[in-house]
């Protein structure tokens, strides 16, 4: 497999690869690669930080005092970052690969939120332990978690008074698409999941009494339905399949649609909407290693922020300052912008956002300096880089794993790094630039890499 075509491969199903893993997988043909890729992630382990104190709390049934609820919220909030952060760091390790790309991407599918981390953690792992399953199931556990009734007020949803807020995004953002469906199966489908709620632990609750019981006409069908029998009839349209395929191919492979691509996957899923099926199916095609596909996305913020920590170990002393970012760039985990989720695509940079994707990898690896010596140059780049680390290093303090570094680029001349840090082709005018450029220094020329505009997309 070409090595530039296996850069592409691991950009799309992760966050980049080292040059010891390009060298190696170079030597293998693409169904291995990608074969591989789905055997290392088949398995699922938990992402979990410790909420015991949390537990202990709402482990008495159904009602919470006024005292321990504001003491849950303020337990939450902490345990949240250390949530987010955990979820960062193990974005970065690599191991379930495909698995983890994969729960990223759906938690802007099924998008939720909640103030409780117990939930919020349950939720995200039922993310990560379906992700690479059968659509179907997936679908049928999400609308069964404690974060999700309460987001959607599926929890208030009763026989005498149903609300339809789920009903409809299940239709609208998780499983069709805008335009699918009519206002009356919206309120048939709602009658369907009355009775939905949870305990206090965040197990699911059906009670019976809330559930409306009466025939419901859905899609043409009519019968006593649940909400299962509701994602079932759904997965019986075929645009089910398109809307996913849809959401699939803009985040994996390209913004711009192809419509004969898209064919393709949509043929591939509705048979059993198995999703490592299709995800093996689109990533041995040979369409998804074409030039035009190459370095054509631009990368979320946290797409970013691992891709830079995948090169270069960096971790934040103070662990507020990696949840600052995230919101400096536009995307904090855990915290969705609204039910839709984020837009993505050329939406994630405006003069802001830009200015510090520029900055961040100085701010972050270098004291906030970035070197821009030229080839020849005899200035004092060491009191320069001083008066950069006393006017802005002050902000952010980190931890950099430059040996790391040093150990994934040894065999790496520091003139070929361009080819492993970027994804795609740099243009003419940074060519040139990048030849003017002093390259006495691996890890100098590094962050000017990671500094320049080319190193947004992937």
């Amino acid at each position: 497999m070409k090595p530039n075509h296996i850069q592409h491969l691991y950009w799309r199903v992760g966050f980049g690869i080292s040059p010891n893993q390009l060298k190696l997988f170079s030597k293998k043909k693409k169904k291995e690669i990608v074969n591989q890729l789905f055997e290392d992630s088949k398995s699922m382990t938990t992402l979990e930080v410790d909420t015991t104190e949390i537990k202990t709390i709402l482990s008495d049934g159904f009602k919470i005092s006024p005292e321990n609820r504001k003491k849950v919220q303020k337990l939450s909030r902490q345990k949240t970052i250390d949530l987010n952060r955990a979820w960062i760091n193990r974005l970065a390790e690599g191991q379930t690969l495909l698995r983890e790309k994969m729960t990223l991407f759906w938690a802007n599918i099924f998008v939720c939120e909640d103030n409780n981390v117990v939930y919020i953690q349950q939720f995200n792992n039922t993310l990560r332990q379906h992700a690479l399953g059968h659509f179907g199931d997936f679908v049928k556990a999400i609308s069964k978690e404690a974060a999700m009734t309460k987001y959607l007020n599926t929890k208030q949803n009763r026989k005498q008074k149903p609300n339809e807020n789920f009903a409809r995004e299940l239709m609208e953002l998780f499983m069709l698409g805008e335009g699918q469906y009519s206002e009356k199966d919206i309120k048939e489908s709602a009658k369907a999941f009355t009775g939905y709620s949870h305990n206090l632990k965040g197990e699911f609750v059906f009670k019976k009494r809330q559930h409306d019981e009466t025939t419901k006409t859905f899609f043409g069908k009519s019968g006593n339905f649940s909400g299962d029998d509701i994602i079932d009839i759904i997965l019986e349209q075929k645009q089910c399949a398109q809307f996913i395929c849809e959401k699939i191919y803009r985040y994996f492979v390209n913004d711009t649609l192809n419509e004969n691509h898209i064919d393709e996957m949509v043929e591939v899923f509705y048979q059993n909407y198995d999703i490592t099926k299709l995800m093996s199916y689109v990533f041995m095609s040979d369409w998804f290693y074409q030039e035009e596909n190459i370095g054509s996305k631009i990368k979320s913020p946290i797409e970013f922020l691992v891709g830079l920590k995948m090169i270069v170990p960096v971790e934040f002393e103070n662990k507020k300052q990696l949840l600052y970012i995230q919101k400096q760039l536009g995307q904090i985990l855990l915290n969705p912008p609204n039910v839709a989720g984020w837009k993505g695509g050329k939406n994630w940079i405006d003069s802001n956002t830009i200015a510090l994707r520029l900055k961040l990898p100085s701010i972050l690896l270098n004291d906030a300096y970035i070197s821009k010596v030229k080839a020849g140059a005899t200035n004092d780049e060491a009191y320069r880089k001083e008066a950069f680390k006393k006017k802005y290093g002050k902000y952010f303090k980190t931890k950099t794993n430059w040996d790391s570094f040093s150990k994934q680029f040894v065999d790496v001349d520091t003139k070929d790094l361009p080819f492993y840090v970027i994804s795609g082709t740099l243009s003419h005018n940074t060519a040139l630039y990048l030849n003017t450029l002093d390259k006495s220094s691996k890890r100098e020329y590094c962050i000017q890499l990671m500094s320049l505009p080319e190193y947004q997309m992937c």
